[in-house]
């Protein structure tokens, strides 16, 4: 079993910042990426940031410059730095791990529960 966790979401103001955590844990033996994903009330879910297991890392055109994904593999872990928060930014902020399962010879994708984020003065 895996078990994706994320935690730091909270209420902000605009302009302002937030980090959010994920630790992935469990039967795991080769995390391939990590990802964040939002999504709005009403809108379809999106990636935000990605990072590969070897430091690699990409973003959407909306955060670029403004979020910084971050992590550390030996842990397992991710992290988003988010500034200049916009309230167009409010969503709940969803991690996922793509693990390797050597049993079956495929990639899981595993989803943590999300965090609300609000940006509202």
């Amino acid at each position: 079993q895996v078990q994706v966790v994320e935690s730091g979401g909270g209420l902000v103001q605009p302009g302002g910042s937030l980090r959010l955590s994920c630790a992935a844990s469990g039967n795991i033996l080769s995390i391939y990426a990590m990802n964040w994903y939002r999504q709005a009330p009403g809108k379809q879910r999106e990636l935000v940031a990605t990072r590969l297991s070897g430091g690699g890392t990409s973003y959407s055109s909306s955060v670029k410059g403004r979020f910084t994904i971050s992590g550390d593999s030996a842990k397992n872990t991710v992290y988003l730095q988010m500034n200049s928060l916009k309230s167009e930014d409010t969503a709940v902020y969803y991690c996922n791990a793509a693990i390797f399962d050597p049993t079956i010879a495929t990639t899981q994708i595993y989803w943590g529960q999300g965090t609300q984020v609000t940006v509202s003065s």
